[in-house]
C-alpha cells in the first residue's frame, strides 16, 4: 500500500513522520538504515532483527508491525523488498539466548542485521544502542516514528512468523502457528502436557 492511499482518519493507519531521517538527509546522508527486532518476549523460537535502508521517495505506508494484520504485514514485506535499497536479517536462536540472555541476544540480532547491509552511513535503532562501526541514533518507539525502523519491524516480524509456521509443521501439538511462541495459555498448557522442545528457551519460566 502506498502512503497516498492511507485513510488518515483511521487511528491504526497513522504513519511515521520520518523526521530524524529527513534531518539526516538534509545533511547529505543517503544510506540511512532502520533496525528493529521481533520475538524478544516469546517463550520459544529465535529473536529476529531486520535492518532496512529505504530510498527517500519510497512512498510506502509502512508503520509499526504490531498495528498491522498478518495479511497486511505479508503484503508490505513484499513491497519493502521491492522498494528497499538494502535489507539485512539477523537471527539468534534459543540456545544462544539462554547463553547470553535475551537482552544481549536482541542486541546481537540487530548487530547481525546491520552487518548484512551492503553499505550504510547512519543507523536508526528502535530504543537501543548497539555495537556497530557506524553512527547511530537510538529512538524510543522508533517503529512509530521512522519509516525505516517500521520497515525493519515488518521484515523482522514476518521473517520470524514464517520460521514459527515451519516449526508448527514439525511440532503441531504446540500450536506455534497461532501464538508464534509467545506465552499464551494454550502454549503454556501444551508445554505442561508435552514438555519442552529445543526451540523453547530454557532460561524462561513456563508455567500455567
Amino acid at each position: 500500500m502506498l502512503a497516498e492511499n492511507v485513510n488518515k482518519n483511521d487511528p491504526n493507519m497513522i504513519l511515521p513522520t520520518g523526521d530524524i531521517a529527513k534531518k539526516l538527509r538534509s545533511s547529505g546522508l543517503v544510506l540511512i538504515a532502520g533496525v528493529d527486532e521481533a520475538g524478544a518476549g516469546a517463550l520459544a523460537g529465535p529473536v529476529v532483527a531486520g535492518a532496512v535502508i529505504l530510498p527517500a521517495n519510497h512512498g510506502l505506508a509502512v508503520r509499526d508491525s504490531k498495528l498491522m494484520t498478518a495479511k497486511a504485514r505479508d503484503r508490505m514485506f513484499d513491497e519493502i523488498h521491492l522498494a528497499a535499497i538494502s535489507i539485512g536479517i539477523g537471527i539468534v536462536d534459543a540456545t544462544v539466548i539462554d547463553e547470553i540472555n535475551i537482552r544481549e541476544a536482541s542486541l546481537l540480532a540487530m548487530e547481525k542485521a546491520v552487518s548484512e547491509l551492503e553499505e550504510v552511513e547512519h543507523v536508526l535503532v528502535d530504543a537501543h544502542t548497539i555495537n556497530i562501526d557506524f553512527p547511530q541514533t537510538a529512538i524510543i518507539k522508533g517503529d512509530q516514528k521512522e519509516f525505516c525502523i517500521a520497515a525493519a519491524s515488518i521484515i523482522a516480524k514476518v521473517t520470524r512468523d514464517r520460521m514459527m509456521l515451519k516449526l508448527e509443521t514439525e511440532f503441531p501439538q504446540y500450536g506455534f502457528a497461532k501464538h508464534k511462541g509467545y506465552g499464551t495459555v494454550q502454549h503454556r498448557q501444551a508445554v505442561a502436557d508435552h514438555g519442552r522442545i529445543s526451540a523453547h528457551r530454557a532460561s524462561f519460566t513456563i508455567s500455567i
